[in-house]
C-alpha cells in the first residue's frame, strides 16, 4: 500500500484530504506543523508528500528545499495564494506539481494517483530502454541517472521524466499544453506554467549557459525542442 505524507495546518482540510486518500486504497499519515512534516518527510517512510505552502514554525517553501536535498520523492504543493511568484518559487525548489485552494478532493486523488504512477514508472523501468547520449549527456532510464560531462546531476522525479522524454523524442517541436498532458496526465487552464518552470531547472542543471541552451531550445511561438 503506498504511503501519503500530508503536511497541513488546518486540521479539518487535512482530515478531508486524509480520507479521500484512504478510500482510494492509501495509507495516510498527517503532520500539522513544519518541524514534523519535516521530520516525517526526510524519514524515508512515504511514497508521495502533500506539501502546503504556509504551515507554522517551517514554511512549505523550506520542507520542499530541504527534503528534496536528500530525495526524489514526488511532492505536490498546496497553496491558498495565486500569485505567479509564490507557484514559481515552489516549483523552482523541486516540487512536481502544485494545486490550489479551494480545490475538489477527487482532483487531489487524481494527481496523487498520477504522479505516483508516473514515479514508479521511472524507478521501477526495467531493461529494454535506451540510455540516450548525446553531446556529453548521458541519461540512464534503468538507473534513473543523469551525466552531463561526466559528472551526475541531481534531478527530481518531473525533471527526470521530462529530459527523458525530449531527449528520446530529439528534433521533434512540442507545445507546453502537449507536454503538460503527456508528462502530467491531466489538463487544467493556465498550468502550462509548470512547463516553463521546469524547462528552466532543466537549463540551469545541464546547460553551461542556460540562457544560450546547446539541448533544450525555445522554439517561439511553438515549444520546445530538444536539439541534436
Amino acid at each position: 500500500m503506498k504511503k501519503v505524507l500530508i503536511i497541513e495546518d488546518e486540521p479539518s482540510i487535512a482530515e478531508l484530504q486524509r480520507d479521500y486518500l484512504q478510500m482510494n486504497g492509501y495509507e495516510v499519515q498527517i503532520a500539522i506543523e513544519g518541524e514534523s512534516g519535516l521530520a516525517f518527510g526526510l524519514s524515508g517512510d512515504f511514497d508521495l508528500i502533500v506539501l502546503d505552502l504556509m504551515l507554522p514554525k517551517l514554511s512549505g517553501f523550506e520542507i520542499c528545499k530541504r527534503i528534496r536535498e536528500h530525495s526524489n520523492i514526488p511532492i505536490v504543493m498546496v497553496t491558498a495564494r495565486r500569485e505567479d511568484i509564490d507557484v514559481i518559487r515552489g516549483l523552482g525548489l523541486g516540487a512536481d506539481d502544485y494545486i490550489v485552494k479551494p480545490f475538489k478532493p477527487a482532483e487531489l486523488v487524481a494527481r496523487v494517483k498520477a504522479h505516483l504512477t508516473r514515479y514508479d514508472r521511472l524507478v521501477g523501468r526495467k531493461n529494454g530502454s535506451n540510455e540516450v547520449s548525446v553531446n556529453g549527456l548521458s541519461i540512464n532510464p534503468d538507473e534513473r541517472r543523469v551525466f552531463i560531462r561526466e559528472k551526475e546531476i541531481t534531478l527530481t522525479a518531473k525533471e527526470f521524466e521530462l529530459l527523458y522524454f525530449m531527449a528520446s523524442n530529439p528534433n521533434h517541436v512540442f507545445s507546453k499544453e502537449h507536454l503538460f498532458e503527456r508528462l502530467w496526465g491531466y489538463d487544467a487552464s493556465g498550468d502550462t506554467q509548470t512547463v516553463t518552470v521546469h524547462i528552466r531547472k532543466l537549463r540551469e542543471k545541464i546547460e553551461v549557459d542556460s540562457s544560450d541552451p546547446q539541448f533544450i531550445e525555445t522554439v517561439w511561438g511553438a515549444g520546445y525542442r530538444f536539439r541534436i
